[in-house]
């Protein structure tokens, strides 16, 4: 964000006077109000012009069809011309929809980078690519360490891939991956190995099209991760190795109840986040309930539920506190 070619030049090429920058936050708000026509027709001399978050914001427009034909061709066409000029979301989304679109080869150094990034689809891709050896060297470590960082982020494929990992990757390793996962979420970590260099960027310019982050429209950015996990390509990890036998499933939770079970309080959300997604791979049954972050004050609380009963609530509690976590019940 905020890379633009120089004033003189943007003018020039426009034909028009410096307010006419304004335009990308013009198609913006054309968008939030669902008039798609008139955001495309403020966007599209800009991106043609040369404008990153005109040319990010095209490509959106062509891949969910609005105020276009959907064209995931044309769409990967404006993602690669913004991703050049290092837009870092259109990065994202181009390695995503190429993946989607059968070029998982190509389309694996951007989703590496989008994965270094925190894009939780990415590490879900990646993860299972490292886990499996499939386009890139095998690396169970890494592999745990990203799913754990996707699982943490709400996306349930990587949840159940998690578990899944936790039946071949031995115990040492897991622990490598979680301790990795740290790092990463505090962007210390060492994340992938050889990973191709991001493009060069244009140094910013002092010109700005607009005051808000014009590369993401609002029904596209204030997505959750959960909601987005449909666009998520399948990947499922495909062990070599015999499966081990595996644990009869915790009886299905019920669907509403006045119970939770409480399993930490933290300073940090991430830190309760990630501590979700290394339980959710351990505790049978746990994955099905919903996670809970409580904010009191400073500290964030993780919950679980809802549970039906108190019964119902100190059994999960007993199955957490046998893999090694504190759990109580609590009355919401």
């Amino acid at each position: 964000m905020g890379h633009r070619i120089g004033t003189v030049a943007l003018v020039a090429m426009l034909g028009m006077g410096a307010p006419a920058l304004a335009d990308v936050k013009a198609g913006v708000d054309a968008w939030q109000q669902g008039d798609y026509a008139r955001a495309i027709n403020e966007w599209r001399p800009l991106a043609e012009a040369g404008d990153p978050d005109a040319q990010f914001n095209m490509g959106q427009a062509y891949k969910l069809g609005r105020g276009v034909q959907p064209d995931f061709r044309v769409a990967l066409d404006w993602y690669r011309k913004a991703a050049a000029q290092g837009h870092l979301r259109a990065e994202d989304n181009l390695g995503l929809l190429m993946f989607q679109q059968g070029d998982r080869s190509n389309a694996m150094p951007y989703l590496q980078r989008a994965a270094m990034r925190g894009e939780p689809r990415a590490q879900y891709i990646v993860g299972t690519a490292l886990f499996n050896g499939d386009l890139i060297a095998k690396d169970w470590v890494r592999a745990y360490a990203l799913m754990s960082r996707a699982s943490a982020s709400g996306l349930t494929q990587a949840t159940t891939s998690l578990a899944q990992m936790d039946k071949y990757i031995p115990d040492d390793q897991r622990k490598q991956g979680l301790a990795l996962a740290v790092n990463i979420e505090k962007g210390k970590g060492d994340l992938l190995a050889n990973t191709p260099a991001a493009p060069a960027r244009p140094g910013p310019s002092a010109v700005r099209a607009t005051d808000i982050p014009a590369s993401t429209p609002a029904p596209i950015v204030k997505a959750k991760p959960v909601q987005q996990a449909a666009a998520t390509p399948r990947a499922t990890p495909q062990p070599k190795a015999e499966p081990k036998p595996q644990p009869r499933p915790a009886p299905a939770p019920a669907a509403s109840g006045d119970w939770r079970v409480q399993l930490g309080a933290f300073g940090q959300e991430g830190s309760a986040r990630t501590l979700w997604g290394r339980l959710t791979g351990k505790v049978s049954g746990l994955s099905a309930y919903q996670p809970y972050l409580v904010r009191v004050g400073n500290v964030t609380r993780l919950q679980a539920g809802p549970i039906a009963t108190s019964s119902d609530a100190e059994r999960l509690c007993s199955r957490i506190k046998a893999a090694g976590s504190e759990c109580f019940a609590t009355k919401k």
